[in-house]
C-alpha cells in the first residue's frame, strides 16, 4: 500500500541533503523518575551544533516513572506539545484547564503571553512514555489555550496523519508556529511519500521501531535533518511510529 502526501512531480530529495541525527548521540538525563533523551539543546544538555532545526527547538524523549511528573512551571512564546507513546499522560494549567491523554494522544499548549503547567503520569505505577515537543510561534504574546487530540491507530495506519498545523487541518491542531506536524505507523509492505515544496525543510522523528526514508536506514529514537525540496518516501519499516516535521525555512 502507498500513500502519497503533497503530490508534485518532484525529485527525491538528493542524499547530502539527509542528515542523521542518531539516537545514541542525543543528550542524556536521568532524574530517577524521569529518563530523558533530547535531540537538541535543552536544560544542562548544551550543543552549539543542536541547538534546533528552523520552528524546531525541542524534542525530548520522556519517560516518566508511575507516581512522577513536572511540577507546576512557567512558559511564554512557545508552541508545545506532548505526543504519547505508552501510558497516560495527565495535565493542569493556570487556565483553569485539566485532562489526561492516552497512547495516541496529543496535549497541546500555546504558551504565548505566559502560562504555568504541570505534566505527570496519571498512574502510580505504569510509565508513561512520550515525545515532548516545542515549536517557536511567528509573533509572540499569543492568547494562551489549551487543547487534546486522540488519533485513532486506524488513522495512522500506512497514513500520515496532520496532528498539528498551521490551519489545523483534517482535525488537527492549530499552531502559531511556521511548522505542519504529521504522525504515522508503517509495517513491512506499508509504503508513503510525502513531497517537500519549495522553501520547506524537514525533520522526521523516529518514536519506535525502524524505516527507511530515501534509502537512509532510521532506528528508534534516530532523527533525520532535510534540507532540500524533494520526494521523501518511507519503506522498508519495522513496526515503526514516526513523527514528520514540515518546516518553513528561517534565516536563522
Amino acid at each position: 500500500m502507498s500513500n502519497t502526501y503533497n503530490p508534485t512531480s518532484a525529485a527525491p530529495v538528493p542524499q547530502d541533503a539527509l542528515r542523521l541525527r542518531p539516537a545514541a548521540e542525543r543528550g542524556h538525563a536521568d532524574h530517577g523518575w524521569l529518563k530523558s533523551a533530547h535531540s537538541f539543546s535543552f536544560a544542562s544538555y548544551h550543543d552549539p551544533r543542536h541547538m534546533g532545526f528552523h520552528a524546531l527547538r525541542v524534542i525530548n524523549d520522556d519517560r516518566v516513572a508511575g507516581g512522577g511528573g513536572f511540577p507546576t512551571h512557567p512558559h511564554r512564546d512557545a508552541e508545545i506539545f506532548s505526543y504519547v507513546l505508552d501510558g497516560a499522560l495527565s495535565h493542569r494549567d493556570t487556565m483553569g484547564t485539566a485532562s489526561t491523554v492516552r497512547a495516541g494522544g496529543v496535549q497541546f499548549m500555546t504558551a504565548g503571553s505566559g502560562v504555568a503547567h504541570s505534566e505527570f503520569n496519571a498512574s502510580r505505577d505504569t510509565p508513561v512514555h512520550f515525545l515532548q515537543v516545542w515549536l517557536l510561534p511567528k509573533a509572540s504574546g499569543a492568547n494562551p489555550r489549551y487543547e487534546t487530540l486522540d488519533v485513532a491507530s486506524e488513522d495512522k495506519d500506512g497514513r500520515l496523519v496532520p496532528i498539528v498545523s498551521e490551519d489545523g487541518r483534517a482535525g488537527g491542531v492549530a499552531t502559531h508556529a511556521p511548522a505542519d506536524v504529521y504522525a504515522a505507523t508503517l509495517r513491512d509492505g506499508q509504503e508513503v511519500t510525502f513531497d517537500l515544496r519549495e522553501g520547506r525543510a524537514g525533520w522526521v522523528q523516529v518514536a519506535r521501531g525502524s524505516l527507511s526514508v530515501n534509502g537512509q536506514r532510521l532506528e528508534e529514537g534516530d532523527g533525520l535533518a532535510v534540507t532540500a525540496s524533494g520526494r521523501l518516501t518511507f519503506s522498508e519499516a519495522e513496526d515503526a511510529e514516526f513523527l514528520l516535521f514540515d518546516l518553513a525555512k528561517l534565516n536563522s
